[in-house]
Parts: C-alpha cells; structure tokens; sequence
C-alpha cells in the first residue's frame, strides 16, 4: 500500500495493481485491494467508533473492556463475577424456574476462583496488603510492586515457618524503598499486626533470597512528607535540602539514621526561615527521639557553620 498526494489530501493506493479500491476488514486485520486482492496491510488495529462520554456512567456503558489486569489480586482481576441483581445482559429479570440453577452457578464459581492452598494464601495476603496499603496511604505502582514481591517469594517457598502478616509487610517495605516512597519500620509495623523486629528480619531475609537490588534511603527522601505533615512552607522545604546537601558533601550523613538527619536539617531550617517548630513536634512526625535531633541539630550547625539566635 503506497500514499499519493491529491492536491491537500493523500490518497492511499494499492502497489500491486494502482487500484483506490482498498478495503479495511477488521475481522482479520487486513487491508485488501478490491480489484486484485492483494493484502495491503495485515495486523491494522481497530480503533473503534468514536464516541464522547459527559459522565462516568455513560463512560462504562460504553466502555469495550475491562477493568486492566492487578497483581494486587490472586487471580490478577482476570476473573468473571456472576451478579446477585438476577437479571441478565439485557436487564431483564431471570424467571424463578431459573433462579435455582443461577445460585449453585454463583456457589460454584466462588468455590473455583479460589481452588487450591497457593490461591487461598494470596487472596488472604494481598488483602492484607490492600488494607496495610491504604492505611499508609501509599499509591498504586507500590502496592503492584509489593504485590509481585510477595507473589516471588511465595514461587521460592519463603513463606514456609514465617507469619503471612510478617512477608506482607516486609513486602510493603521493600517496595517503599523500591518506588522511592520510603517509610520507617515503625510505620509499617504501626500498621500491621506483627512486630517491628519481626518485619526487619523477614525483610532483610527476603531482600537475601529475592536478590532484591535496594539502594539505602536518603534524609531528603523524607524532607517533603515531614515537612507536609509539619505545616511548613517550601521555602522551609528548600531551605532543608540545601543543608542536606552540604552534609552530605560533607559526608556528615554517612553512619546515621536518615530520619533523624532529616529531622534536624527541618528543625534548623524552620527556625531559619521563622516558621518555627519545636523539637518535639518534628521528633513525633519524624519518629525518633528528641535527643537523636539535638545531636544531629549541634553536629550540622557546628560543621556547617550555621548560626542560629535561639
């Protein structure tokens, strides 16, 4: 199939014969000439009607597909679901001799969607994780990330001897790091049903078997979040990455708690800038302790040559 220009418009042709003739059959996917029968073009994609929605209900009725494919459910979304309305595709409702054969239809396709031990354990964990996820109100790509990790460790028998809650969470952890939404330990354990030692440890175990490649996390990785949670302007936010940067030049971030790093350039910054916050109020947010920011607090203003009126 060729293209000729016709004054302002192109015109498609066949190569074969010169014929205008071409039709789109989208049954096969073909473009064929009329004339010789040559196949022009295989494989075109079929771009549907077009077609406007003013609403999301007019949006479904109108959609052609599903809902896209999740890992985030055991049988990653793939699976039919027979309605409770009792009406079929038309909208009309099913006549009572009918009901009976409708219900044991239902029964027995909730008893196959979950068929054996491995999809019981995952629809029990990734709902978990679901409720883990939106306690911590992480976004979509890490729950899909933490979703994949645990279905991995699930394909090697790493749950085996080890609490389902605990390989969630530590799976939830990973793909923080991994998406680079970093949350402590505290804050994962804070929202799961086990322990904080329990999580590292089946974490650290994990990332060990999985070969799961994780860089360590930064202070300015937490830099926005405290400061968000903290009520503070972006002059405040800018004011603290500058001091992280210098530290960090200055390899004075290296051997300490990223947190509590983060939470002290904050504090420094938000007397800087004076929006001030007291130690505190940014060791609460930061979850560490009071001390762990007065020791980071002395140790950048001294080595950074920051003065600060108290």
């Amino acid at each position: 199939m060729a293209k000729v220009r016709e004054g302002t418009e192109e015109v498609q042709i066949c190569t074969n014969c010169g014929s205008r003739h071409l039709v789109r059959d989208y049954n096969r996917g073909e473009v064929v000439c009329e004339d010789c029968g040559m196949v022009a073009e295989d494989a075109i994609i079929d771009q549907g009607p077009e077609w406007r929605a003013f609403d999301v209900e007019q949006g479904e009725k109108r959609a052609r597909t599903g809902a896209p494919m999740t890992y985030t459910i055991h049988d990653k979304g793939l699976s039919t679901e027979i309605s409770w309305k009792n009406k079929d595709s038309y909208g009309k409702s099913i006549p009572t001799r009918n009901r009976a054969q409708l219900y044991r239809l239902r029964k027995w396709q909730r008893r196959i969607r979950v068929s054996n031990a491995t999809e019981r354990n995952l629809a029990f964990a990734l709902s978990e994780l679901d409720r883990m996820a939106s306690s911590m109100g992480l976004p979509r790509n890490v729950r899909e990330t933490a979703a994949m990790i645990y279905r991995k460790a699930v394909n090697k028998n790493l749950i085996r001897g080890r609490s389902i809650e605990g390989v969630v969470a530590a799976s939830l952890y990973a793909a923080c790091r991994q998406c680079g939404v970093p949350r402590t330990l505290d804050e994962v354990a804070g929202s799961s049903r086990v322990g904080r030692k329990e999580i590292g440890r089946t974490y650290r175990f994990m990332t060990r078997e999985l070969k799961l490649k994780l860089m360590p996390t930064k202070p300015q990785d937490y830099v926005q979040r405290f400061c968000s949670e903290l009520k503070l302007s972006g002059e405040v936010q800018s004011k603290a990455a500058e001091i992280l940067k210098d530290a960090s030049e200055k390899e004075l971030t290296s051997g300490r708690g990223p947190t509590g790093v983060a939470a002290a350039a904050i504090y420094i910054s938000s007397i800087l800038c004076n929006e001030r916050r007291t130690q505190r109020e940014v060791a609460d947010v930061a979850g560490v302790t009071e001390v762990t920011i007065r020791n980071r607090y002395k140790e950048l203003t001294e080595k950074l040559g920051i003065e600060i009126q108290l």
